[in-house]
């Protein structure tokens, strides 16, 4: 249409995009149809989309009949493969779920619709989501809108590309070990993981099923904190209350997130698992730095023992069944790649598991069968280290924690052999607290010569591995996680609001 302004419509920030549709300064249709062109233009870069949502135009004519407009009326929506829209497949990048659409809406999907947005894609995953890349057979690689020598991370890997590259203004993924996180953080653009049962997980597909060690939480992805408020206020409705009753009645607290008092803000610059990259442990430094400045006191947070929790707690918890039902997943696909060596490891014989789990870290041993009591004992163990956590939180009387955040993006391919670097996000999914990614710098030259010194906390084949992943990424851009105590998702959005307007 000649007289819609596609660009201006585009640069708007979802607050005032919304405001404008609210209010009926800008017409519904146009918006839709500049997101449907800018998402096409997206997915022809980066291979982000599995599928248009037809429906998505019966739905803009349903939005502007509704007599109460939501508080996201007319805003396009992009959804992750695995979460259910009604008639669509939820594949997994799993060529067996093709042809089997989803009976209903998930939960989130209902809730979104409910605010008057218009789901209007589908997007890309890696097969399994076991995985921070994003491949699978069925719709090949999705790359990243800022090189496309890089992957955008995963799993939730084509909400980051298309949202990252602007075509689309609100995402909805999933995070199990940092699947909003990665993608956020790799794309250069903002996305928080919830408390695990914040916002409702029915309807959505999860990589390992029934596990309970380690929690999987619903999400949004956006470029600024706002939006991801904005998003959270529309989704913690009566809506989503009386459609999952599951779900504690917790609405968005606005007092917590519009407070201006000074944080009590802990922080560390490594896991000493997963050595950082000089422009990860740059991004806390600076960070901080500029925290102080604005008035907020800095404590620092001693993290021990991050090993044992990837592979005792979160690779153990996921695996416990010795990788069988995992395995299962992949009978009769042809590709194992993405997952690498969790699923060479899943198939490898008892005695070979054994052999190898002498070498290796303590990777190999954490993938083997686990009795009932052993099971029941683990999820004892992560209790008593969550409480653990909480009282040395406690004990330094923390509101939030400044984390680094893995970055910049990897090269294409690398995440498969790197599950190990998993480590920085997963710790929160273990612990189960909001934890937050926002970009605060780009790496530098500067950053790009000191990795020549970067040698790694073990030194073994993961680590040489590591340098080259995070190699010639000069301009990606770099994140820092913000992370709160369970259920203060506000606290966390508030949080993450300081860090973005340092």
């Amino acid at each position: 249409h000649p007289s819609v302004n596609v660009a201006s419509i585009l640069s708007l920030p979802l607050p005032e995009l919304s405001k404008k549709l609210r209010d009926g300064s800008l017409p519904p249709d146009h918006v839709f149809y500049a997101y449907v062109g800018k998402a096409l233009q997206m997915a022809t870069e980066t291979n982000c989309i599995t599928e248009f949502l037809q429906e998505s135009e019966t739905q803009l004519r349903k939005a502007k009949l509704m007599e109460k407009q939501g508080l996201l009326y007319g805003v396009p929506v992009s959804i992750k493969d695995s979460i259910d829209c009604q008639g669509h497949d939820s594949t997994l990048g799993f060529i067996k779920n093709l042809n089997k659409p989803a009976a209903e809406d998930s939960v989130v999907v209902q809730v979104l619709k409910r605010q008057g947005a218009i789901p209007f894609v589908k997007t890309n995953v890696p097969q399994s989501l076991i995985s921070y890349d994003c491949k699978n057979l069925i719709f090949g690689q999705t790359r990243n809108p800022l090189l496309y020598t890089r992957t955008p991370g995963g799993s939730s890997g084509g909400e980051g590309a298309l949202v990252g590259g602007g075509g689309s203004i609100l995402g909805i993924g999933t995070d199990v070990g940092g699947s909003l996180r990665f993608p956020a953080a790799f794309c250069g653009i903002c996305a928080i993981k919830p408390t695990g049962n914040r916002l409702s997980k029915r309807g959505i597909m999860s990589g390992v099923v029934g596990q309970k060690a380690v929690a999987a939480a619903v999400g949004p992805l956006a470029k600024d904190v706002e939006s991801l408020a904005l998003c959270l206020r529309a989704l913690l409705s009566e809506d989503m209350f009386s459609l999952d009753s599951t779900v504690p009645p917790l609405p968005f607290n606005e007092e917590v997130y519009s407070s201006t008092k000074p944080l009590r803000i802990g922080y560390y610059e490594t896991d000493f698992f997963t050595m950082p990259s000089p422009a990860m442990r740059r991004a806390v430094r600076e960070t901080k730095q500029l925290l102080e400045e604005a008035g907020h006191t800095l404590v620092p947070f001693e993290l021990t023992n991050v090993d044992y929790v990837v592979f005792n707690f979160c690779v153990r918890g996921m695996f416990a069944d010795g990788g069988s039902s995992f395995v299962k997943k992949f009978k009769g696909e042809m590709e194992k790649g993405g997952t690498g060596l969790f699923f060479w490891m899943a198939k490898a014989p008892h005695w070979l598991k054994i052999l190898l789990s002498w070498i290796a870290k303590p990777f190999v041993r954490s993938i083997s069968f686990y009795t009932v009591d052993e099971v029941w004992s683990l999820h004892h163990e992560i209790e008593d280290f969550c409480q653990q956590f909480i009282a040395q939180w406690k004990k330094l009387n923390l509101d939030v924690m400044l984390c680094p955040m893995l970055g910049p993006a990897f090269g294409i391919g690398y995440p498969a052999k790197l599950s190990v670097a998993v480590s920085y996000t997963m710790l929160y999914n273990a612990l189960d607290f909001p934890a937050g990614v926002v970009p605060v710098t780009l790496a530098t030259d500067e950053d790009e010569e000191e990795l020549k010194n970067y040698k790694g906390y073990y030194q073994d084949w993961w680590d040489r591995t590591l340098v080259k992943a995070f190699r010639g990424s000069v301009g990606m851009p770099v994140a820092v996680q913000c992370v709160a105590l369970p259920w203060q998702e506000e606290l966390c959005l508030r949080f993450m609001k300081e860090v973005e307007t340092l």
